[in-house]
Protein backbone atom coordinates (compact mmCIF):
# COMPACT_ATOMS: atom_id res chain seq x y z
CA UNK A 1 0.00 0.00 0.00
CA UNK A 2 1.46 3.31 -1.12
CA UNK A 3 0.61 6.50 0.72
CA UNK A 4 1.51 10.09 0.00
CA UNK A 5 1.27 13.39 1.85
CA UNK A 6 -2.02 15.29 1.96
CA UNK A 7 -1.81 19.09 2.02
CA UNK A 8 -4.26 21.96 2.23
CA UNK A 9 -4.04 25.12 0.10
CA UNK A 10 -1.92 26.78 2.79
CA UNK A 11 0.83 24.19 2.13
CA UNK A 12 0.19 22.61 5.54
CA UNK A 13 0.62 18.86 5.85
CA UNK A 14 -2.67 17.53 7.20
CA UNK A 15 -1.93 13.82 7.00
CA UNK A 16 -1.52 11.02 4.51
CA UNK A 17 -3.74 9.51 1.87
CA UNK A 18 -3.69 6.10 0.20
CA UNK A 19 -3.06 6.01 -3.53
CA UNK A 20 -5.25 3.58 -5.56
CA UNK A 21 -3.18 0.42 -5.93
CA UNK A 22 -4.55 -0.25 -9.44
CA UNK A 23 -2.93 2.94 -10.74
CA UNK A 24 0.03 3.49 -8.45
CA UNK A 25 1.22 -0.05 -7.70
CA UNK A 26 1.09 -1.49 -11.19
CA UNK A 27 3.83 -3.41 -12.94
CA UNK A 28 5.89 -0.91 -14.91
CA UNK A 29 6.24 -1.60 -18.62
CA UNK A 30 8.71 0.84 -20.19
CA UNK A 31 8.11 -0.62 -23.63
CA UNK A 32 4.38 0.16 -23.44
CA UNK A 33 5.11 3.66 -22.13
CA UNK A 34 7.37 4.29 -25.12
CA UNK A 35 4.81 2.81 -27.48
CA UNK A 36 1.99 4.97 -26.08
CA UNK A 37 4.11 8.13 -26.43
CA UNK A 38 5.10 7.26 -30.01
CA UNK A 39 1.51 6.57 -31.02
CA UNK A 40 0.27 9.79 -29.41
CA UNK A 41 2.88 11.88 -31.25
CA UNK A 42 2.24 10.07 -34.51
CA UNK A 43 -1.47 10.82 -34.26
CA UNK A 44 -0.72 14.54 -33.93
CA UNK A 45 1.17 14.47 -37.23
CA UNK A 46 -0.52 15.91 -40.31
CA UNK A 47 0.38 15.42 -43.95
CA UNK A 48 1.51 18.88 -45.01
CA UNK A 49 4.00 18.02 -47.75
CA UNK A 50 2.53 18.11 -51.27
CA UNK A 51 4.19 18.32 -54.66
CA UNK A 52 2.69 19.21 -58.05
CA UNK A 53 2.35 16.61 -60.74
CA UNK A 54 2.78 17.34 -64.45
CA UNK A 55 -0.92 18.17 -64.71
CA UNK A 56 -0.68 20.85 -62.00
CA UNK A 57 2.46 22.70 -63.08
CA UNK A 58 1.88 26.01 -64.83
CA UNK A 59 3.57 26.62 -68.16
CA UNK A 60 3.26 26.10 -71.88
CA UNK A 61 1.61 23.05 -73.39
CA UNK A 62 3.60 23.41 -76.58
CA UNK A 63 5.37 20.31 -77.81
CA UNK A 64 9.10 20.39 -76.96
CA UNK A 65 10.25 19.74 -80.54
CA UNK A 66 9.15 17.95 -83.63
CA UNK A 67 8.12 14.34 -83.25
CA UNK A 68 10.59 13.14 -85.86
CA UNK A 69 13.71 14.27 -87.62
CA UNK A 70 15.65 15.76 -84.70
CA UNK A 71 17.42 12.63 -83.60
CA UNK A 72 16.24 13.16 -80.09
CA UNK A 73 13.71 11.25 -78.04
CA UNK A 74 10.12 12.31 -78.56
CA UNK A 75 8.51 14.46 -75.89
CA UNK A 76 5.08 16.00 -75.73
CA UNK A 77 5.42 18.51 -72.88
CA UNK A 78 7.95 20.55 -70.95
CA UNK A 79 5.96 19.62 -67.83
CA UNK A 80 7.31 16.08 -67.85
CA UNK A 81 9.20 15.15 -64.64
CA UNK A 82 12.53 14.78 -66.47
CA UNK A 83 12.68 18.48 -67.30
CA UNK A 84 13.65 21.32 -64.95
CA UNK A 85 10.46 23.07 -63.82
CA UNK A 86 8.35 20.04 -64.66
CA UNK A 87 6.05 18.11 -62.37
CA UNK A 88 7.32 15.79 -59.66
CA UNK A 89 6.92 12.07 -60.19
CA UNK A 90 5.65 10.01 -57.24
CA UNK A 91 5.99 12.91 -54.79
CA UNK A 92 3.93 13.37 -51.59
CA UNK A 93 0.30 14.24 -52.28
CA UNK A 94 -0.78 15.49 -48.85
CA UNK A 95 -2.93 12.41 -48.36
CA UNK A 96 -0.57 10.42 -46.14
CA UNK A 97 -2.20 8.84 -43.10
CA UNK A 98 0.11 8.61 -40.07
CA UNK A 99 -2.59 7.46 -37.64
CA UNK A 100 -1.72 4.54 -35.37
CA UNK A 101 -4.04 2.69 -33.02
CA UNK A 102 -3.62 1.37 -29.49
CA UNK A 103 -6.38 -0.60 -27.81
CA UNK A 104 -7.93 0.69 -24.60
CA UNK A 105 -6.51 -1.99 -22.29
CA UNK A 106 -2.95 -1.48 -23.52
CA UNK A 107 -3.35 2.29 -23.20
CA UNK A 108 -4.51 1.84 -19.60
CA UNK A 109 -1.51 -0.35 -18.79
CA UNK A 110 0.84 2.34 -20.15
CA UNK A 111 -0.95 5.04 -18.12
CA UNK A 112 -0.78 2.99 -14.92
CA UNK A 113 2.89 2.27 -15.54
CA UNK A 114 3.55 6.00 -15.84
CA UNK A 115 1.63 6.86 -12.65
CA UNK A 116 3.38 4.07 -10.77
CA UNK A 117 6.72 5.54 -11.86
CA UNK A 118 5.80 8.82 -10.13
CA UNK A 119 4.66 6.99 -7.00
CA UNK A 120 7.88 5.00 -6.74
CA UNK A 121 9.95 8.16 -7.21
CA UNK A 122 7.86 9.85 -4.49
CA UNK A 123 7.12 12.59 -6.99
CA UNK A 124 3.45 13.00 -6.15
CA UNK A 125 1.34 14.68 -3.47
CA UNK A 126 -2.35 15.38 -2.95
CA UNK A 127 -4.20 18.63 -2.24
CA UNK A 128 -7.31 18.27 -0.08
CA UNK A 129 -9.44 21.08 -1.58
CA UNK A 130 -8.40 23.37 -4.40
CA UNK A 131 -11.70 25.18 -3.85
CA UNK A 132 -10.07 26.93 -0.86
CA UNK A 133 -7.47 28.51 -3.16
CA UNK A 134 -7.97 32.08 -4.33
CA UNK A 135 -8.00 32.19 -8.16
CA UNK A 136 -4.98 34.47 -8.46
CA UNK A 137 -1.48 33.76 -9.76
CA UNK A 138 0.02 35.19 -6.57
CA UNK A 139 -1.83 32.69 -4.40
CA UNK A 140 -1.11 29.82 -6.77
CA UNK A 141 2.60 30.59 -6.66
CA UNK A 142 2.55 30.86 -2.87
CA UNK A 143 1.11 27.35 -2.64
CA UNK A 144 3.78 25.89 -4.94
CA UNK A 145 6.54 27.72 -3.06
CA UNK A 146 5.21 26.50 0.26
CA UNK A 147 5.00 22.91 -0.96
CA UNK A 148 8.58 23.09 -2.27
CA UNK A 149 9.84 23.77 1.26
CA UNK A 150 8.10 20.58 2.41
CA UNK A 151 9.09 18.31 -0.46
CA UNK A 152 12.66 17.99 -1.73
CA UNK A 153 11.68 16.26 -4.98
CA UNK A 154 9.22 19.05 -5.82
CA UNK A 155 11.81 21.73 -5.08
CA UNK A 156 14.08 20.24 -7.78
CA UNK A 157 11.32 19.82 -10.36
CA UNK A 158 11.17 22.10 -13.39
CA UNK A 159 7.84 20.83 -14.73
CA UNK A 160 4.89 20.35 -12.40
CA UNK A 161 1.64 18.75 -13.49
CA UNK A 162 -1.52 19.60 -11.57
CA UNK A 163 -4.30 17.04 -12.07
CA UNK A 164 -7.86 18.10 -11.26
CA UNK A 165 -11.39 17.29 -12.36
CA UNK A 166 -11.49 20.54 -14.31
CA UNK A 167 -11.26 23.34 -11.76
CA UNK A 168 -11.72 26.90 -13.02
CA UNK A 169 -10.03 28.19 -9.85
CA UNK A 170 -6.87 26.20 -10.58
CA UNK A 171 -6.91 27.33 -14.20
CA UNK A 172 -7.05 30.99 -13.22
CA UNK A 173 -4.40 30.57 -10.53
CA UNK A 174 -1.83 28.74 -12.66
CA UNK A 175 -2.32 29.52 -16.34
CA UNK A 176 0.40 32.22 -16.15
CA UNK A 177 3.04 29.96 -14.59
CA UNK A 178 5.21 28.34 -17.27
CA UNK A 179 6.51 25.54 -15.04
CA UNK A 180 2.96 24.38 -14.20
CA UNK A 181 0.90 22.27 -16.60
CA UNK A 182 -2.80 21.76 -15.96
CA UNK A 183 -4.16 18.27 -16.62
CA UNK A 184 -7.69 16.89 -16.43
CA UNK A 185 -8.10 13.48 -14.79
CA UNK A 186 -10.62 12.50 -17.49
CA UNK A 187 -8.23 13.13 -20.36
CA UNK A 188 -4.74 12.50 -18.96
CA UNK A 189 -2.49 10.39 -21.14
CA UNK A 190 0.95 8.85 -20.98
CA UNK A 191 2.53 11.54 -23.14
CA UNK A 192 1.33 14.44 -20.96
CA UNK A 193 2.52 12.67 -17.82
CA UNK A 194 5.93 11.91 -19.35
CA UNK A 195 6.52 15.66 -19.71
CA UNK A 196 6.19 16.26 -15.96
CA UNK A 197 8.78 15.96 -13.18
CA UNK A 198 6.25 16.04 -10.34
CA UNK A 199 2.48 15.54 -9.96
CA UNK A 200 0.10 17.44 -7.69
CA UNK A 201 -3.35 15.89 -7.74
CA UNK A 202 -6.55 17.04 -6.10
CA UNK A 203 -8.27 14.64 -3.69
CA UNK A 204 -11.40 14.83 -5.85
CA UNK A 205 -9.47 13.83 -8.96
CA UNK A 206 -7.78 10.98 -7.06
CA UNK A 207 -11.17 9.61 -5.98
CA UNK A 208 -12.43 9.99 -9.55
CA UNK A 209 -9.44 8.03 -10.82
CA UNK A 210 -10.10 5.29 -8.29
CA UNK A 211 -13.70 4.92 -9.43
Amino acid sequence: MIKTSLFNTKAENIGEIKLPSAYFEAKISKSLINQAIRIFLNNQRKAKAKTKGRGEVSGTTKKMWAQKGTGRARHGSAKAPIFVGGGIAHGPRGLQNYTLKMNKKTRQVALRSMLTTFAQAKAILVIDKFSDLKPKTKNGLQLITGLETKNEVLSKSRKIGIITSGSDIVKRAYHNLKKVNLLNVKTINTYDLSNQDFLIISKKALLSLEK
